[in-house]
């Protein structure tokens, strides 16, 4: 019975010694990379693709708590110091992704964003009020045109525009009007954020093509694509950046849907190890 209970203990307190384990692991990392690129370093992670509660999927995005966090983490550095923040986000809400990208314009030291899969939506609009974007080679940004609801804005304009006025219900009116609104302002902001770092006009001519519906809103603006758009893009990924990744694992799963040997496998390798 004894022995029962013991093992009922360490499987209980197992979990938590790992979490610890690796939220230390995590830290350390954080610190070797700042002492490196005497930066301060800031993650916004959004991992959610597998977690549930009672059988219903749970979805992270940036709120309000990230962008008391990240502005927080901005103001306890000095102006100066360079930041650097990873993103893994699909995006959120724009109050909070705005404040988040207005605090990282306004930092006089060097921002670099570094995007080792993913920062749509939001954590585009991030993205682009840094200096620099480093992304991995299949890492993608998205479009920050903006959504009302479960349509998006310029998809409500094109509606009611395409039929006759008589036509068109109070409901749809009113939602034309706010999805006019809502592209005028995120296109204002972009072109704001631009403004530094490319001449006027085509600060806006970037800032009409991301906020006005151009693609759909989850369509990848590839690390190629990015640099046709002549956005401040480049992949040259910090291998610490990528091995930080590693330590926000996805939640488990039952069954893995990818599996393979966790060790890197360079040119210098003639052949895979032997089983």
């Amino acid at each position: 019975m004894d022995i029962f209970w013991l093992f009922f203990m360490l499987s209980a307190l197992q979990p938590i010694i790992k979490q610890k384990l690796l939220e230390a692991s995590r830290k350390r990392l954080i610190s070797l990379i700042e002492r490196e690129r005497k930066s301060r370093v800031v993650l916004l992670v959004h991992r959610q693709e597998t977690m549930s509660l009672l059988g219903f999927p749970l979805f992270r995005y940036i709120d309000i708590n990230d962008s008391e966090d990240v502005i927080r983490a901005i103001h306890l550095t000095d102006p100066e110091i360079p930041l650097d923040l990873v993103l893994h986000t699909p995006g959120g809400l724009v109050l909070a992704a705005t404040q988040i990208a207005r605090a990282i314009f306004k930092h006089k030291g060097k921002v670099t964003v570094f995007v080792p899969h993913y920062a749509m939506s939001g954590g585009t609009l991030l993205a682009l009020a840094a200096d620099e974007i480093v992304m991995c080679e299949h890492a993608v940004l998205g479009p920050v045109d903006p959504q009302l609801g479960e349509y998006p804005a310029a998809s409500i304009l094109k509606a009611a525009h395409q039929k006759p006025i008589a036509e068109v219900d109070d409901k749809t009116l009113i939602l034309a009007d706010q999805a006019e609104k809502a592209i005028a302002q995120m296109r204002q902001e972009v072109t704001e954020l631009l403004a530094d770092k490319y001449p006027a006009p085509k600060a806006g001519e970037i800032a009409k093509l991301m906020t006005s519906g151009t693609w759909t809103h989850d369509y990848p603006i590839t690390c190629e694509r990015a640099r046709d758009l002549d956005l401040r893009v480049n992949s040259d990924m910090p291998e610490n950046m990528m091995r930080l990744m590693q330590l926000y694992p996805q939640p488990v799963r039952r069954q893995p849907s990818v599996e393979y040997v966790p060790i890197p496998y360079r040119s210098s390798r003639r052949a895979a190890p032997e089983q």
